[in-house]
């Protein structure tokens, strides 16, 4: 591995290219990573969530996930799968943490860049590899996105500390259907390496017209509701998991 510009945690393999955008973000993917031509969310997808976020749909989320992570300006925190980087750039914000995103999609990446431009993005398949040094953050986040037990612990420092937020069954059920409770196959995945230190379901809800409704559909997998979409109240619920290295 070699590292890559000025921070000394960011790395990069040997033999690949990387790319600095315009708008500040770093793209380590390489063609070989792609499962597809665009990886990830899409543009809408990406737009979609930016306005829920900015109607304040999602503001009671991001209150509990900023109870339970605790954050301080001492805290360098990475954000595995980070989307258009809500949640890491407003902690950041509030807090001064030093933010590190990654996810797989481009335009998330180049939103967030845009929209946070004092944190660092990075395209990258976390889902492979996390394109840090070892013991790099003293806390990771992983909401709603794809989890690597293995590199989280490995760029994890030994007294870090890394949150999981899982769609509860709840969660959005008025428009894909009752989900399955996924905390105990969670705490088995991750139990060779961390222990559960807390563990709480925050839940809300909004009442939509039919275009936010619309960016909801735009930005979530496999909705049950192929007709228009219509005004209506939506549930939105995470399980948060707390881990520390066991």
């Amino acid at each position: 591995m070699a590292l890559l510009r000025e921070d000394r945690r960011l790395l990069c393999p040997r033999g690949h290219s990387f790319d600095v955008a315009r708008s500040g973000y770093i793209n380590l993917l390489q063609p070989q990573e792609r499962r597809s031509k665009h990886p990830g969310d899409t543009v809408a997808a990406v737009a979609g969530r930016r306005r829920l976020h900015d109607r304040g749909v999602t503001e009671p989320l991001l209150q509990a996930i900023a109870e339970i992570i605790a954050a301080s300006p001492g805290d360098v925190v990475l954000d595995a799968g980070c989307g258009d980087g809500f949640y890491l750039g407003t902690l950041a914000s509030q807090t001064g943490l030093d933010a590190h995103g990654v996810d797989i999609s481009i335009p998330a990446i180049d939103a967030a860049a845009r929209r946070y431009p004092g944190c660092e993005w990075v395209v990258a398949n976390a889902d492979r590899l996390v394109p840090y040094a070892d013991r790099s953050f003293s806390a990771i986040l992983s909401i709603t996105a794809r989890m690597n037990a293995s590199e989280f612990r490995r760029v994890l420092c030994d007294d870090g500390r890394l949150l999981v937020a899982l769609p509860a069954p709840d969660d959005l059920i008025e428009l894909r259907g009752a989900g399955r409770d996924r905390v105990g196959r969670t705490v088995e995945t991750f139990a060779p390496a961390f222990k559960l230190i807390d563990q709480r379901r925050v839940t809300t809800t909004a009442d939509l017209d039919a275009a936010a409704v619309q960016d909801v559909l735009h930005s979530i997998y496999r909705p049950m509701r192929s007709q228009p979409a219509e005004a209506m109240r939506v549930t939105f619920s995470l399980d948060l998991l707390l881990f520390q290295p066991a």
